[in-house]
């Protein structure tokens, strides 16, 4: 896989080096703007690079966001099971993302971007997805039929301000579909989002509960809940998708949250905590008894403060 950028863009060349891309050529004078003539990079990486990063378990300071080159793809079988609470809860939170017909969006983190194709087919236009792992639909991913619109480009959200199909735009919903917990400065994270967004639009934020995690811990460690949940200390789990792989966490309080929804000059307009249906419950118990457990996720319609 290849792909070309401005040879002064020195922001989106870090962010590709980031993502395992090298620089293997240079085409001089090949784009024209704003009158002058600029060399292109052309910069490329190969399948069996980016399939085989990973981030060293042991290195709590590594990118979190590493283990997805792994994962993208048991993740995405994951969710395609007709029991998956992706499906059956998380996704499509349309009583907070609202009609999308006619609107643009970015998905930040958009995994292999098959979420960003339903939108386009409900409406949605001018879409762009971002995902660090690569594994698109329609390009070599696990999504099978190809997208019918959005662009996808595989980049580092903690560059979102760089990224190419990003920059200089404006989108009428940005979302963090479970993703905003890899953005290595949240709040810088959440300002340039709010930076991206038209007039009225916002931005649709999703986290696991954090008492999720911590009724999780104290099963583990044998301590009490109140300890967990008001931890500081970060903590490493496998995953369901593929146990070869261990995600690194940043405990939260949902105080910690809403400190940096302000911090980041946005406010709450709704959230919702989404149950199962009725009829989910009846077909599948098992996941009403983990949900009566470890609770489910968090949705955030965040829109920018007045004057901020």
């Amino acid at each position: 896989m290849d792909l070309r950028v401005l040879a002064d863009n020195a922001r989106a060349i870090a962010c590709y080096r980031r993502c395992g891309f090298r620089e293997e050529g240079r085409e001089r004078e090949a784009a024209l703007v704003d009158g002058t003539w600029r060399d292109d990079l052309v910069m490329g990486i190969l399948a069996h690079e980016h399939t085989t990063q990973r981030e060293d378990p042991d290195d709590v300071g590594a990118g979190a966001e590493q283990p997805w080159v792994t994962l993208a793809p048991h993740y995405e079988r994951a969710r395609g099971r007709e029991d998956s609470l992706d499906r059956l809860v998380e996704w499509p939170p349309k009583e907070v993302l609202g009609d999308v017909t006619g609107r643009s969006v970015l998905d930040v983190g958009c995994g292999d971007g098959s979420k960003l194709v339903e939108l386009v087919r409900a409406g949605a236009r001018a879409c762009v997805g971002v995902d660090v792992s690569g594994h698109f639909v329609g390009d070599g991913g696990e999504g099978g039929a190809a997208a019918p619109d959005p662009e996808l480009v595989q980049c580092d959200l903690n560059e979102l301000e760089s990224i190419p199909g990003v920059a200089g735009r404006t989108f009428d919903r940005v979302l963090f579909l479970q993703s905003f917990g890899y953005a290595t400065d949240p709040v810088r994270t959440l300002r340039t989002a709010r930076s991206l967004l038209t007039d009225d639009g916002f931005v649709l934020l999703t986290r696991t509960h954090p008492i999720r995690y911590a009724v999780e811990r104290t099963e583990l460690n044998g301590t009490s809940l109140g300890e967990e949940y008001y931890s500081t200390e970060r903590f490493s789990y496998a995953t369901g998708w593929n146990d070869q792989v261990r995600l690194h966490k940043q405990p939260s309080t949902i105080a910690d949250l809403l400190t940096v929804f302000s911090a980041a000059g946005l406010w709450v307009e709704t959230a919702v905590e989404p149950q199962l249906s009725d009829d989910d419950r009846r077909r599948h118990p098992h996941k009403q008894r983990w949900m009566d457990t470890y609770l489910g996720i968090l949705v955030f319609r965040l829109r920018p403060h007045p004057g901020r």
